[in-house]
């Protein structure tokens, strides 16, 4: 069986999230697999997978900042907000000038209210979303705020016979931001639709593509899969505090620390490096989110 830790996966489109969870169940030989944000089956790129005791930090990994790389098609709606789903309008883009999508995306940034893509994983009295849509139910979800840090336009082109725009997007946003959304109110507010042809993660929080892992890789090291160790994966994510061995001690049978300060969730290392905890600060005590150290 696998070791306890995260891979940072490069997923190929085609698949569901879903679906390399199961692939990496198969390699590791454990049950005990997650992954830590859904990526659409059309879109590419960073996915973090946890591993036995890893599988919990991804409550934390959902939470991280994203960032993306995008193709935006102005002239065309489909039902999904991208090339998955069939096309619902199209309109003549001859009039949409550079200036007005760069105004258009320019709107889109800072803390906004966006409306999620009515085909998500998102659930609506218990049934998600794109169950719905897919069963023929117009889908209504309400607006959540989110926040787009940095929204860079790459290139603009016009393509085709009749013609459509592309425009090439480089995304940095919170935990929640649909980039299909940003096509769709883009698309609305040049009055031409839009939907999204292409999508890559390039980073959940500091794991980016340069350490991601394609699954034929995995395939060809299994079942020696796991990239970051519990204890590199905790490094990585998390605010780092070493305890003494009679901290360590305490922590690993649930008691309380001292505070020390350090702000949001941190890791807590024994003496040896090991993770121990992941830990956060309140009413004067520092308190386990969850014990990682084996019992």
């Amino acid at each position: 069986m696998s070791a306890d830790g995260l891979i940072v996966v490069d997923k190929p489109a085609g698949m569901t999230s879903h679906d390399v969870v199961a692939r990496i169940r198969r390699l590791a030989k454990t049950r005990r697999v997650g992954h830590g944000g859904t990526l659409d089956p059309m879109a590419t790129g960073v996915l973090i997978i946890g591993v036995n005791r890893a599988t919990r930090l991804l409550t934390y990994v959902i939470g991280s900042g994203k960032s993306y790389a995008a193709t935006i098609r102005l002239g065309q709606s489909t039902i999904t907000d991208d090339a998955e789903g069939e096309t619902t309008a199209v309109a003549d883009v001859a009039g949409v000038a550079d200036a007005a999508i760069r105004a258009g995306l320019a709107a889109q940034t800072g803390e906004i209210e966006q409306v999620p893509s009515a085909v998500s994983a998102i659930k609506v009295d218990g049934q998600r979303a794109y169950k719905r849509v897919r069963d023929g139910e117009a889908v209504e979800l309400p607006a959540r705020r989110v926040t787009i840090s940095r929204l860079d336009v790459l290139d603009i082109r016009r393509v085709g016979e009749p013609a459509v725009i592309d425009v090439d997007i480089d995304v940095e946003c919170s935990s929640g931001t649909y980039i299909r959304a940003i096509a769709r109110d883009l698309g609305a507010a040049l009055g031409v639709g839009g939907h999204l042809t292409a999508l890559r993660r390039t980073a959940v929080g500091r794991m980016t593509l340069a350490e991601a892992v394609t699954l034929e890789e995995l395939e060809q090291r299994a079942p020696d899969v796991v990239g970051l160790s519990l204890a590199e994966a905790a490094r990585q994510a998390f605010p780092q505090r070493t305890a003494t061995p009679e901290e360590a001690r305490v922590l690993s049978h649930g008691g309380p620390l001292e505070p020390v300060g350090i702000g949001g969730p941190y890791a807590v290392f024994d003496p040896d490096g090991e993770v121990l905890a992941i830990v956060s600060e309140r009413a004067g005590r520092a308190r386990a989110e969850i014990v990682l150290a084996p019992a």
